[in-house]
């Protein structure tokens, strides 16, 4: 059915997920300009069907729409409240508008302004007689109409929800580029409402069903019906002169007094509503729960399952709120959660007498002795030098400039600089003025080290050149400060603004402001990107000084250590452990590139006693350890403590980098950028540990806490945590070190703490405990392989597959359905194109375990992360399996 007649009617039938018996028309006396004549809406509204099976609800969920959709954007909020309140789960009666001049509602040909718009809505929720609570849910243009609601109705409200919206514009910003094009003299007209122009781009923004598309395209068959479309381009507010401005502006201005829980959804891949809206929504609104949706755009409605994420953040943060009852938890959690509570003042006050991370650096400002070597930096032919004195005092200069050049508590600073003096300057001076520094290194790779900068939206990136060049490519934002001194041309073509040397002169003699608390966020460490797209962790002041505290109490680092370390999380704890430290001459975002000779030459100038190195930059060290002189060598058996850490370490590799530091303890810390650093294991431990299944990594390191919870048939971690030997599952962790959180990934954040109290944390890794507390981890949670038969880790099997002599490294992974998979072996053994194993290498590796193998493939490389080099992709190699085993051609993983 073709609709055309400018009067409301009910939806054609057969929209796909559309349940007609949920629309209804509902007359409406018309307000402000629209008074004196009654306007009849289309709404989808489920109250009616709730009330038919007895239901009651705990309140409304009024959802709106934005430019160029209408309620059928809501159409799965809808039904699954509705489906929830079946099964015995909250009821919510959900009331989904199409706005006067769009979808279904009435065309009247009147222009509506956002005040118009809000006082429509006011007018619609009356006439309903919706009681409280109510919850406002909006996208697009949809959330300043709602938000403007909300603010105005404060005794009513239980919550607001915002999806891919903004709520302000700044004077003299230009609009987004898409909304630049279609407000353009000669095209507004013609794009929005003389064709289907806006409508078309909008909907090409997802990849919808055909279906769904047309359904989407149904309110908006002629040009008289698309004349609200255009009516809400031409009220955009861009300027302060606009007709719609002050309403926004009240509306954006209010949100600051709202109290009520918030949660704002994004989709980043959004051509017109960027990271800065999202930036200025919890800046007005800082109690907000964030999630962004990696990969999802402007229609994220459409691309994500966020029916369900909306419904259980109320159940959470609004019914559970109510009720006292959900507050009595059972069993050990709910004693744990006690024993957490009685000691969170405790926590507290340790948190403050711990001082602040940079109180060594202070200590020893008048301190002569070298802080940091730069080894790819010479003077004179030898590694520059920079002593405590000259570190502490470049530090509270660059400190002093930054906040003379505008940078304030809380404001976030990307670091774009290798490890050396200028980024542990630059790094100390942000966090000793409370500035929040970003860490994404460029072992991310260049498109998750842009997704990783724009999402964490900076308010200064403080780059060298290939760094700030990429910044200016792709469209970081941020104000921008050249590590290095530029010429004026350079940094007008990158768009600097000022150097560190010239906030260094500004700074000099200035006064500091205040440190910050301990509770204030000090980072946004990003993880590797190893099992997905990479999150940004985020890092109190107090936590970062519980790491290094942990650190130098565990390895026992006096200032007399001295540190060489070409793994980049820890290539800046020199300073804040009172010792000298060295990072190799290396591209510590690519591990490999570090060689046995540049080690040796660190530790020769540091004299240094400990060396930190990834697993990935071992390898290399003993791959080129020929190339080592006598006097290397001698360096090297100088070193007392060598650690690796970031990813499983093998034996042998433990043993060959042994024999180079023959009188160092060989360590292999267990941890993640969520923990750097939760257990520890030595070499001669993990040697009279060898008979288990996995890797060991020891036992938890001072206080921390380690838990496993029991994996299910289907490979979900469901147990109640244990110490317990011998229980496969979830590794679950707790340390004063932890992290505070994800930076805006609200849902990660929920599912890493469920059913845990505070300060506990599922880390996606699975394994178990010994009989003697040990830990041995046995692969990651998603890649589980369940058979019929039970859940299977692959780090064993793996493991067997390695002792075949042919086989340099394997990966485990299941093929099939969830509870019916089998298992394949695809290992590394000189093969040069992929494909099935021989019948005698199939043999050997079936030989080799008592797992049940389906088949035996092999391939050149198997795929690794970027940052380590050495975490293989289990996910990528188990599609490439499945495809292969189908009967697809074979090419590489």
């Amino acid at each position: 059915m073709r609709v055309t007649a400018p009067g409301a009617t009910l939806p054609p039938v057969g929209l796909p997920g559309l349940d007609p018996a949920l629309s209804r028309l509902v007359a409406v006396d018309g307000v402000a300009a629209d008074s004196g004549d009654t306007r009849t809406w289309h709404v989808l509204d489920n109250g009616d069907a709730l009330a038919e099976r007895g239901i009651t609800p705990v309140g409304t969920i009024v959802a709106v729409h934005g430019n160029p959709t209408w309620s059928y954007l809501w159409r799965a909020l809808v039904s699954t409240s509705l489906e929830r309140a079946e099964a015995g789960r909250t009821a919510w009666r959900v009331v989904a508008v199409d706005q006067l001049e769009m979808g279904f509602s009435e065309r009247s040909g009147l222009r509506r302004t956002l005040a118009q718009r809000i006082a429509d809505l006011g007018a619609l929720v009356e006439e309903l007689g919706l009681p409280g609570p109510i919850v406002t849910i909006g996208h697009d243009w949809g959330g300043p109409v709602s938000l403007g609601w909300a603010v105005e109705n404060r005794d009513r409200l239980a919550a607001v929800i915002a999806l891919n919206t903004a709520v302000h514009h700044p004077d003299g910003a230009p609009l987004p580029f898409a909304l630049r094009v279609a407000t353009a003299r000669g095209m507004l007209a013609a794009g929005t409402t003389g064709t289907t122009a806006f409508l078309d781009t909008t909907l090409a923004l997802a990849d919808l069903d055909p279906a769904v598309r047309s359904a989407f395209r149904a309110p908006y068959a002629t040009v008289a019906r698309r004349r609200g479309i255009g009516g809400f381009v031409a009220d955009i507010p861009a300027t302060s002169t606009d007709e719609s401005t002050p309403a926004l502006r009240r509306m954006s201005t209010g949100l600051r007094r709202l109290e009520v829980p918030a949660l704002l959804l994004r989709g980043p891949k959004d051509p017109v509503f960027g990271e800065a809206h999202l930036d200025d929504l919890t800046d007005r609104l800082p109690h907000a729960d964030v999630h962004r949706f990696e990969g999802a755009g402007h229609l994220i409605a459409e691309e994500r399952p966020y029916a369900d994420v909306v419904l259980d953040w109320l159940d959470e943060k609004v019914v559970d709120a109510e009720d006292p009852r959900t507050a009595q938890d059972s069993g050990s959690t709910r004693v744990a959660r006690d024993n957490d509570g009685a000691s969170s003042a405790a926590r507290a006050a340790d948190e403050a007498d711990a001082g602040s991370l940079w109180d060594a650096l202070d200590a020893r400002r008048d301190d002569d002795d070298t802080a940091v070597i730069d080894m790819s930096t010479s003077r004179d032919g030898r590694p520059l030098r920079v002593s405590w004195r000259q570190l502490a005092s470049r530090v509270d200069e660059i400190a002093a400039g930054l906040d003379a050049f505008g940078v304030r508590a809380g404001d976030r600073v990307s670091l774009l600089v290798q490890p050396g003096p200028t980024l542990t300057a630059a790094l100390y001076a942000c966090l000793r003025i409370g500035a929040v520094v970003v860490v994404a290194d460029r072992g991310l790779g260049i498109r998750g080290l842009s997704r990783a900068v724009r999402g964490a939206v900076p308010d200064v990136v403080i780059g060298e050149v290939a760094g700030l060049a990429a910044a200016r490519a792709l469209g970081w934002p941020g104000r921008r400060i050249s590590a290095a001194s530029l010429p004026a041309a350079g940094s007008r073509a990158l768009g600097v603004e000022a150097s560190l040397s010239d906030l260094a002169r500004a700074g000099r003699g200035r006064a500091l402001p205040a440190p910050p608390a301990p509770d204030a966020d000090a980072a946004v460490l990003f993880t590797s990107g190893s099992t997905g797209p990479a999150k940004g962790v985020v890092y109190t002041h107090a936590q970062l000084t519980a790491l290094r505290d942990t650190l130098a109490a565990h390895f026992g680092v006096t200032a007399d250590t001295g540190l060489v370390t070409g793994f980049a999380p820890f290539a800046l704890l020199g300073p804040a452990l009172g010792t000298r430290s060295a990072t190799p001459a290396m591209d510590v975002s690519a591990p490999r590139t570090l060689t046995a000779a540049a080690v040796a030459s660190a530790v020769r100038a540091s004299d240094a006693r400990m060396v930190f190195l990834s697993p990935a930059a071992v390898a290399n060290v003993v791959a080129t350890a020929s190339a080592l002189g006598a006097d290397d060598r001698a360096a090297l058996e100088r070193v007392e403590t060598f650690l690796s850490t970031g990813a499983p370490v093998g034996i042998d590799l433990l043993r060959r980098a042994q024999r180079l530091m023959p009188n160092a303890v060989a360590h292999t810390p267990y941890g993640m950028t969520e923990c750097l650093l939760v257990a520890d294991v030595t070499l001669p431990e993990i040697e009279r540990a060898a008979g288990d299944r996995g890797v060991c990594v020891g036992r938890p390191l001072g206080t921390g806490q380690v838990r496993i919870s029991a994996i299910d048939a289907d490979g979900r971690a469901t147990g109640e945590p244990t110490t317990d030997a011998g229980v496969t599952g979830e590794i679950v962790i707790s340390a004063p070190h932890l992290k505070q959180g994800y930076f805006r990934l609200y849902l990660t954040d929920r599912e890493a703490r469920r059913g845990l109290p505070d300060r506990w944390h599922r880390t996606g890794d699975v394994g178990h405990l010994d009989a003697d507390g040990r830990l041995w981890v046995e692969g990651r949670l998603p890649h589980v392989i369940t058979t019929s038969d039970g859940p299977v880790t692959p780090v064993g099997i793996e493991q067997d597959a390695e002792t075949v002599d042919a086989v340099a490294r394997a990966a485990a992974v299941g093929v099939g359905p969830v509870g019916r998979q089998v298992v394949v072996a695809v290992v590394e053994a000189g093969a040069r194109r992929p494909g099935l194993a021989s019948p005698e290498l199939t043999d050997a590796v079936r030989a080799a375990t008592r797992q049940r193998l389906a088949a035996v493939l092999v391939v050149p490389v198997l795929p690794t992360d970027i940052r380590h080099n050495s975490k293989i992709d289990r996910t990528r190699v188990a599609a490439w399996a499945e495809r292969l085993l189908a009967g697809e051609k074979p090419t590489a993983p």
